[in-house]
């Protein structure tokens, strides 16, 4: 089926097309929620209750944009409506400077999985701004908006988070040559 003969499916609350839709952005939308939440299973409600929010709102969707865009918003969403509900991001401290070193040099040859890890070892807080900053191109404003947070907060959380994955990196780097060498 094409993009446009699953949407018309949907839109006829077709089941067929549903499942066809499900399975063929269920993938890359786990991704974008893992990115958020760290346990598998909350990762994979969150899923299933974004699609539902896709079936439900998709007459919404105006043909303006690409519908995979349109459904990964309403993903990012259905996460931070999750994560806000487990976590309060005002008890994250805003910090005038923070010192940070050299921008870590990342090879090319990183994995998605082995980035995905290193953010997982982010506090939520950090996951959660930098994830919309860095991937979904939110602005300080949009996220402060959205997390319920200060502007300013929302560029610690960014600074803390990137000197944070500097760090996992650089140890993560250290361990790896440490391995190889042994």
């Amino acid at each position: 089926m094409t993009e446009q003969e699953l949407i018309d499916g949907c839109k006829l609350d077709d089941r067929r097309a549903q499942k066809a839709l499900y399975e063929r952005y269920s993938p890359d939308m786990l991704g974008v929620c893992r990115r958020y939440i760290k346990v598998q299973e909350d990762a994979e409600d969150v899923l299933v209750e974004a699609f539902f929010k896709v079936f439900d709102k998709i007459d919404q969707f105006k043909q303006e944009g690409s519908f995979e865009g349109w459904i990964r918003r309403i993903v990012v969403n259905e996460s931070l409506m999750f994560l806000r509900k487990r976590h309060n991001f005002n008890l994250t401290v805003e910090l005038d400077k923070v010192e940070i070193g050299e921008p870590a040099n990342v090879p090319a040859e990183l994995e998605a999985r082995e980035i995905l890890s290193l953010l997982n070892d982010l506090p939520t807080g950090y996951r959660t701004v930098f994830n919309l900053y860095v991937l979904e191109g939110f602005k300080h404003k949009e996220i402060a908006e959205t997390l319920g947070i200060s502007i300013n907060t929302s560029k610690s959380q960014l600074i803390l988070a990137k000197k944070r994955l500097q760090e996992l990196f650089t140890a993560r780097d250290q361990w790896h040559h440490q391995e190889q060498a042994g």
